[in-house]
């Protein structure tokens, strides 16, 4: 056993972009009656429900590391606990980005008290995106029956709207980002932009669609084809 447990903490380094792992967790529901270390990715992928394809997946995106006995991978109770918080993320539709910038924060947190707090703030933000998506839903729905009922010439109205949107290059680039959910963090890394310059971006394109705030620019943006849904 002794030869197991050396084995077992033998982890390779971390790859390319892969996250360190936190000290502190938010607390997520762990499977009933888990099972003693070192745990087989059988028994990783059957007490969450998920397929071995799936951690081989979180472990190339950085989310997980496993360790190894021979060729076989294993993983550890603290293992266990991040691949709850992950399923969490994942059942409330957290893009897989997105979760990396999350593990990435709780790495330097220094109490639980700040990896909670950090987790409340990801789980507002999505329900930010969701409340979002739902009111998209509805005004396009709203669209499409106002689109039916209309005769041939009030086809066009929805179009001469859109035009009238008058959107820059980077200016769409970034409207497309926000609508697959990408964080004013994620958008300063992919657009090359400091932090203000992506704030004065966003404003920009918030006035441009008479909107209060980013998730309403881009509902508004969906609902006259600017951007896909």
């Amino acid at each position: 056993m002794a030869e197991r447990s050396k084995h077992l903490h033998e982890r390779k380094p971390p790859a390319a972009g892969q996250q360190a792992a936190s000290g502190f967790l938010p607390q997520a529901t762990l499977p009933r009656n888990p099972p003693d270390e070192p745990i087989a990715i059988a028994e990783m992928a059957n007490h969450f429900g998920v397929t071995h394809r799936t951690l081989h997946f979180y472990e190339e995106k950085g989310l997980l590391s496993a360790g190894r006995i021979g060729l076989m991978r294993v993983y550890t109770r603290a293992d266990m606990q991040r691949m709850a918080l992950i399923n969490t993320c994942r059942e409330i539709g957290m893009p897989v980005a997105v979760i990396q910038e999350l593990l990435e924060e709780l790495s330097g947190a220094t109490s639980q008290e700040e990896a909670d707090g950090i987790f409340r703030q990801a789980l507002r933000t999505r329900r930010r995106e969701l409340t979002a998506a739902l009111s998209t839903i509805q005004r396009q729905s709203q669209q499409i029956e106002r689109l039916l009922s209309d005769d041939d010439d009030h086809d066009d109205a929805p179009t001469a709207h859109r035009i009238a949107v008058q959107l820059t290059d980077l200016e769409k680039r970034c409207l497309e980002l926000m609508a697959e959910g990408y964080t004013p963090m994620r958008l300063s890394r992919a657009l090359g932009l400091q932090s203000d310059e992506i704030a004065a971006l966003e404003e920009r394109i918030i006035r441009k669609f008479d909107a209060n705030n980013r998730f309403q620019a881009v509902a508004k943006a969906v609902l006259l084809g600017v951007v896909a849904s």
